[in-house]
């Protein structure tokens, strides 16, 4: 019976039930306030809506209303409104600041928890943080309406007893992406087949923001503008209660929490978070999903373990994050195994789970206010409980890199301490101590060998700090900004020639941006010492030299350029009067080599992974400030490769014919540089570009195979997939491509199965593995002694007079990899100087 109903119910859409199939179990609505149908002039579902007509809808409430409040809390990379709507009585809404100070005394671990039975919680909803899952966003306005509208006594009470923040689309820029898609191909009659192409957006598709990142695994290492915003506004309220709504697969139905049991050993968010108050609100789910009809599940699938998702982020802030996913019609109705699910069905379900959870909230007000207060208390007392009482991160060489690292600690509201002028303190005993955690830990034993997502995320090995848990510290002077926090010199005049330190993370932009002046510029291949001012300085490979004598501009040009440059960079710069050397080699030396500046372009388009592609674009746009071509695959054919001296090669399928293929290696031959990353590497190696090797498991075909249950495949298979680790790699800082670092071992992130023999070639092997690589997250035995120890993460291989860098893992993963970034700059940057001996 249940199946049947279900069936008929996923026919059903608005131009059958019009607003009654959303709305009608709320009535009587205010005559003065227009539904979302009446605003928009057409039924919701009927269409995909634009975000700028869902902020002008809720924009509307709110000038209708003295029950909403609208307020920008950012923009996105392509300028979009990101805006938070407030709902509740009018008494709550204007005394809103007063309500928020007594809030946060809920968080504050050294008050003692005194009940508030007037104080409103704060639940905040938010929708469609991935753009082409778009069922939220609708119901979002249906939410709003709802809340604003409905003399339901049920909605007066939300009102009195909650302060609703509904956040219509985290991801502004995918969603209208997707959208645009969707209406563009839409029929009418609408057409269900699932190989329309409705249903099957172009490559990068709607899921992600302009610089085509998951903003869902944003919210810990907070890298867009989406992330940061949205975080600022969270520290500004602290909700008791996130929702996060997403969807799935259309042949999949509707899923709420709990999710699977939490991959880590010993979880460090409070075990009632995801037991006890997780199986509370699901009573309400299932009383509200069984009242339609609607067939749902729980407990099997996604993990909060990861915590950068919207889900999980708010369980580290005191609240309870949840998650619902919703099978998907991808587009305005599809035709699955159950019959033809339609976009009104998708958005229904996500509306009446947002219901349930703001009945759930506000009947549970009392337990939410408790457990977060309880959240910050058990927190310190955990901290005290440790060996640990604070970390110590220490970073004489590249103060850019650690002011980064220093601005994620502070955007987390992480008290930091300056104890030196290159050291920090961070103190185990503050109300952000499971942040400092998730920021310093490292784990290798875990309850479950399966992760939706990464399974290593300590950030501090992201950046590569030098860190040490410490029982004994000063805490010397908090820092709360960065600013003027590593003043650096404006660089002197000279008539002879500038020197700038290559191990400052800013150095490849500054770089970039003296090249783009006309200013030709040098690297040393090998370290020395001068004198500058009177006082010995040392300087490392890579050193940049810009000789005043050999540029085509006046010295006092060249001096303004690298100034103004050199400031807004905030990269150490430094004038000398001599190429003679206290050490080492002298500017006239051969190792100091003229640098050609890079010109690059990116294979993009069908097949190739659109996150490893926009990471290269986000880090040369953002912070390089440099342009790179982006090809699509399909003109690869017809392109003119000419103009470029360096190209990309991220992670993909690349689907190249012959031709494609001899095009490419020519120009390499013609001495390039390809940079190839992940399975864009074993893409190379295995059509013989280069000579380079895989290492493969080995297989004995003549041993005997255990049974297993069938049931357990997906785990079992599961398990030996890498799906996000951090392992130890030793360097070769003598290369130019490990140029830039002063300790040979160094982090990396692995989340692929791409294991690259070490060449044959004495000199190319630039970066393997260590003995004991595993420093953070799952990986199983096998994948350790059979791969990790045999195998290399950094080469460069000879290809006619052009050479091939391979990594094996990403060095932009999500635009945190701060530590292995520079890996990936080298390569751009110095690349082309790179000479493969024989």
């Amino acid at each position: 019976m249940r199946t049947r109903l279900f069936c008929m119910l996923l026919a059903c859409g608005s131009t059958l039930f019009g607003q009654d199939y959303f709305l009608k179990q709320y009535e009587p609505y205010r005559a003065d306030i227009p539904s979302p149908e009446a605003f928009l002039g057409y039924g919701i579902g009927d269409y995909h809506t634009r975000h700028d007509r869902i902020v002008q809808y809720l924009e509307t409430l709110s000038a209708l209303s003295d029950r909403a409040e609208i307020e920008t809390y950012g923009y996105t990379h392509e300028k979009r409104k990101l805006v938070m709507l407030r709902v509740s009585n009018p008494g709550h809404l204007a005394n809103l600041e007063a309500l928020r100070e007594r809030h946060l005394k809920f968080i504050d671990p050294q008050l003692a928890y005194k009940a508030d039975p007037e104080l409103p919680l704060f639940i905040q909803l938010g929708y469609n943080v991935h753009g082409n899952e778009p069922s939220s966003s609708e119901a979002a306005m249906l939410t709003a309406y709802i809340l604003v509208a409905s003399e339901d006594p049920r909605i007066a009470r939300y009102r009195d007893q909650s302060v609703v923040f509904i956040d219509p689309a985290i991801n502004p820029d995918g969603r209208d992406r997707h959208t645009q898609w969707a209406n563009s191909y839409r029929g009418d009659p609408l057409v269900d087949d699932p190989q329309d192409a409705e249903h099957n957006e172009n490559w990068p598709g709607g899921r992600t923001n302009h610089y085509w990142f998951d903003l869902n695994r944003d919210w810990l290492l907070a890298v867009h503008p989406e992330s940061r915003g949205k975080l600022n506004w969270y520290h500004h309220w602290y909700p008791n209660v996130v929702t996060d709504f997403h969807e799935m697969g259309s042949r999949s139905t509707h899923f709420f929490e709990p999710m699977k049991m939490n991959g880590s050993l010993n979880p460090i968010m409070p075990r009632e978070n995801y037991t006890d108050i997780n199986e509370l609100f699901a009573g309400y789910f299932v009383k509200s999903l069984d009242s339609i009809g609607s067939l749902y599940f729980s407990k099997e699938v996604f993990d909060g373990t990861y915590p950068g998702y919207g889900s999980s982020y708010p369980d580290l802030q005191g609240g309870l994050g949840l998650l619902f996913e919703q099978a998907s019609s991808r587009g305005h109705a599809q035709k699955t195994a159950y019959g033809q699910i339609t976009f009104p069905f998708t958005i229904r379900n996500q509306l009446v789970s947002g219901m349930a959870t703001m009945q759930a909230a506000v009947d549970n007000k009392e337990t939410m206010r408790r457990y977060q207060k309880n959240f910050f208390t058990s927190g310190l007392r955990n901290a005290a409980a440790s060996r640990t009482r604070a970390y110590r991160v220490t970073e004489q060489a590249d103060k850019n890199r650690l002011k980064a690292f220093l601005d994620k600690l502070l955007l987390h509201r992480i008290q930091v301490y300056r104890s030196g002028d290159d050291s920090f303190v961070i103190p185990t005993d503050q109300p952000q101590y499971r942040m400092v955690q998730t920021f310093f830990e490292t784990y290798s034993r875990y309850r479950d060998s399966v992760f939706y997502d990464a399974s290593a995320w300590s950030v501090a090995n992201f950046y590569h700090m030098d860190y040490q848990p410490v029982q004994r510290f000063s805490r010397g002077e908090e820092v709360t900004s960065l600013d003027g926090l590593f003043p650096v010199a404006p660089v002197e005049p000279s008539d002879y020639a500038y020197i700038i330190d290559w191990n400052d993370y800013n150095a490849p932009a500054l770089l970039h941006q003296l090249q783009q002046q006309g200013l030709v510029l040098a690297s040393a291949f090998k370290p020395f010492t001068t004198r500058i001012n009177g006082v010995e300085r040392a300087f490392d490979n890579g050193a940049l030299v810009l000789p005043v004598s050999q540029q085509a501009k006046p010295g006092a040009e060249v001096h303004r350029l690298l100034r103004e440059a050199q400031q807004a960079l905030q990269v150490p710069a430094f004038a000398v009067a001599s190429g003679y050397h206290l050490k080492g080699v002298d500017l006239g030396s051969g190792y100091v080599r003229p640098l050609r500046a890079p010109k690059a372009a990116m294979l993009v388009g069908s097949g190739v992974s659109s996150y490893e592609a926009g990471e290269v674009w986000h880090l040369l746009d953002t912070r390089m400030h440099m342009p790179i071509t982006k090809i699509p695959m399909r003109n690869l054919g017809s392109a003119n490769l000419d103009g470029y001296n360096t190209l990309v090669l991220v992670s993909g399928r690349y689907a190249m014919g012959d031709s494609q293929q001899k095009k490419l290696q020519e120009w390499v031959g013609r001495g390039n540089t390809l940079i190839t990353v992940g399975s864009g590497s074993s893409f190379v190696i295995k059509q013989k570009w280069v000579s380079e090797k895989l290492v493969e498991s080995p297989v004995d075909s003549t041993a005997a195979v255990a049974r297993l249950p069938y049931v357990d495949a997906p785990e079992n298979e599961g398990k030996e997939s890498v799906g996000g680790v951090i392992l130890k790699a030793d360097l070769d800082l003598t290369h130019p491509l490990g140029f830039g670092y002063r300790q040979s071992t160094i982090p990396v992130y692995k989340n692929n199965e791409v294991w690259l023999a070490p060449s044959r070639n004495a000199y190319s092997t630039v970066a393997s593995y260590t003995s004991k690589p595993l420093l953070d997250g799952f990986i199983t035995r096998k994948n350790l002694d059979e791969f990790a120890s045999k195998s290399a993460s950094l080469l460069v291989s000879k290809l006619g007079s052009g050479r091939v860098i391979l990594f094996a893992d990403n060095p932009n993963f999500r635009g945190s990899w701060y530590g292995t970034n520079r890996l990936f700059l080298n390569a751009l940057f110095l690349g082309n100087l790179i000479q493969v001996p024989e």
